[in-house]
Parts: structure tokens; sequence; C-alpha cells
């Protein structure tokens, strides 16, 4: 094993705030008991949740509600060989209290499709991890051999 491949864990905390920079990410979910990745549009909430709005009658929705699911976004400058990649994994379920549906239409994520039917999937995070690349760090970057 490499002492110091060029990346670098990031803390719980590092992969929130990074997140919440970043507006993309996509939701690893099972449909039809093979793995699927969406692109979605997403906030982060107070709490840490990913919060992804979706039309209330879609193949998505019917998915992830009340399944543990991963979402993973990240930030990649290719010519700078930098970049960080956050995976959040948790169970997913759709928000079903008024209130917190209305609030939620005021601050949350908006859909790139949106729909009259809109309902917000809140993705509660168990498993925060993280991973940053070190610029011109690990062996491959003076061009040597590990």
């Amino acid at each position: 094993m490499l002492r110091d491949d060029g990346f670098g864990e990031l803390c719980r905390g590092e992969c929130l705030r990074l997140m919440a920079a970043v507006g993309v990410g996509r939701l690893v979910y099972t449909r039809q008991a093979l793995p699927a990745v969406l692109p979605v549009a997403f906030r982060l909430d107070a709490d840490g949740s990913v919060l992804v709005c979706a039309r209330a009658d879609s193949g998505l929705v019917r998915a992830v509600d009340g399944a543990v699911v991963a979402f993973e976004t990240d930030d990649v400058d290719p010519a700078r060989r930098s970049g960080w990649s956050v995976v959040v994994t948790g169970a997913a379920a759709v928000v079903t209290d008024p209130a917190e549906h209305a609030r939620l239409l005021r601050t949350g994520p908006r859909s790139w499709a949106p729909s009259p039917q809109e309902v917000f999937v809140r993705v509660t995070p168990e498993l925060v991890t993280g991973r940053e690349l070190h610029t011109g760090q690990g062996p491959w970057a003076a061009g040597l051999s590990p």
C-alpha cells in the first residue's frame, strides 16, 4: 500500500462545506435490481441532509422512497489535476410534513423539469466520506513509478 497516493481523506465537516458550494450531484439507487445513477440538482439542508426535488409520480421517487441510496458530488479541475469527491450514504424519504414541504418550496432545490406535483426527497446522511486530490503529490506526479 502506498503511504501517499496523492489523495487525502476529508472530514465530515469539510465534505459538507464543499458540497454546499455546488448544486449538481448524482443520486445512486437501485432500479429493477440494477444500479442506476441520475444527475440531479440538490441543496444541503441545515442538518446536512441532501434535498432533491422531483415529480411526485416519477420512477425516481418510487425507487428511492424508503431505500438506502448514495449521493455523490465533486469538483474536478483536469488542467490543474486537482479536485475532490464526496459521497453521502443514507436512507431516502419523501418529505410528507406539510409545513416542511412549504419551507422547502421557499428554500429548497428546484427541479430541472418543473411540474405542478413536485415532492422533495431527503437523504439523511448516515455515512459521509470524501477525498481530495493533492495536486502534484504521489509518486506518479513526478513521473516516478511506485
